[in-house]
């Protein structure tokens, strides 16, 4: 009966130490798992602002790429005088036209966090 009895006692502290060792996940991942990204804001006062500005922003984001494309043929001399005047005036006036709007709606950045991609805007 001792040697049940001890086998007994020896399961129940194995069984302790066994279940105090085991920690939860997330002492171990911690810092392999990224944070999540911050939730969505669903006011449906601010509906129209986050609207405005995902469209502005990608707006923003096809201007410069024409921008840098116009650079591109520039340097390539694939556009005349009058393109590259013509092209300057567009981009410009469209850059004036997004700050505009910019103002108008209160948004002071229009950049957007992609998390681990970085951000949209240069």
């Amino acid at each position: 009966m001792t040697n049940s009895h001890s086998e007994a006692s020896a399961g129940v502290t194995l069984a302790k130490c066994t279940l105090s060792a085991i920690s939860p996940p997330q002492q171990h991942y911690s810092n392999v798992i990224p944070a999540s990204p911050p939730r969505i804001n669903v006011d449906p006062n601010k509906t129209e602002q986050g609207l405005v500005k995902l469209v502005l922003c990608l707006v923003e984001l096809l201007r410069q790429l024409l921008e840098k494309q116009a650079i591109r043929r520039m340097d390539k001399g694939s556009l005349s005088a009058e393109e590259i005047e013509r092209v300057g005036t567009t981009l410009m006036l469209l850059e004036k036209k997004v700050k505009e709007l910019q103002e108008d709606f209160g948004i002071e950045d229009l950049n957007m966090n992609l998390g681990p991609l970085g951000n949209l805007l240069e």
